[in-house]
């Protein structure tokens, strides 16, 4: 292993909560109509997808890019203080860093990505949003970017995951992954079999990896 990339919402901020949140409100007050299979369908979706998604699949009366702008302006405004980090999380990247070269692949958009960084000063190599490829999770595009970006072929990199869109994005692009399984929207079992390492929290992973 050469490289670790960490997914960032559910990895390294409690974030997940606060989309499925802003998403829901924004689709109400549209006329849309939230369905019980739409949070596990968003997840991992880059940001045109799932504005797409809000507008033709649950109904949202506005356009694509005007539903994703008024989101991401509401993401911001939670983020402005400061992200909601997971405990622990920008401690283990440090960890991680100091051993191996570290990136991010998000399903977040950039300001949200940046905006992380910004806060946490954490070394990273490259931050990928699947903003900036051709398909957000489960494709494994994102992930295969964040690999060229650091140099490292992917079947050299670890990736770090939560969801089951996330799991299947990092496994498709030949990682081996280390799931970090969210709590409250656990991964499908059976994709979670197929990790290489299962670790309950964040906190664990540096011991998973060898680092003790």
């Amino acid at each position: 292993m050469d490289a670790v990339i960490f997914d960032l919402d559910g990895v390294l901020v409690d974030s997940e909560r606060i989309w499925d949140e802003v998403r829901r409100a924004v689709v109400a007050e549209h006329g849309g109509t939230w369905r019980e299979e739409a949070t596990r369908a968003l997840q991992g979706m880059s940001t045109p997808e799932w504005a797409r998604y809000l507008v033709e699949e649950l109904g949202a009366r506005t356009t694509p890019p005007e539903i994703a702008t008024l989101v991401v302006k509401r993401m911001a405004a939670r983020y402005a203080a400061e992200p909601p980090l997971i405990p622990g999380a920008v401690e283990v990247v440090r960890q991680v860093s100091n051993r191996w070269p570290v990136a991010i692949a998000s399903s977040s958009p950039v300001i949200l990505i940046k905006g992380f960084l910004d806060v946490t000063g954490l070394p990273v190599g490259a931050a990928v949003s699947s903003e900036q490829v051709g398909a957000g999770k489960p494709a494994p595009d994102v992930y295969l970017r964040a690999a060229e970006l650091l140099g490292v072929p992917p079947s050299e990199c670890a990736a770090v995951e939560d969801t089951t869109n996330g799991l299947r994005s990092a496994m498709a692009a030949g990682m081996a992954v280390y799931a970090v399984p969210n709590p409250h929207f656990p991964p499908d079992p059976e994709v979670l079999k197929q990790a290489t390492a299962v670790v309950e929290k964040i906190t664990g992973l540096p011991g998973a990896l060898g680092l003790g």
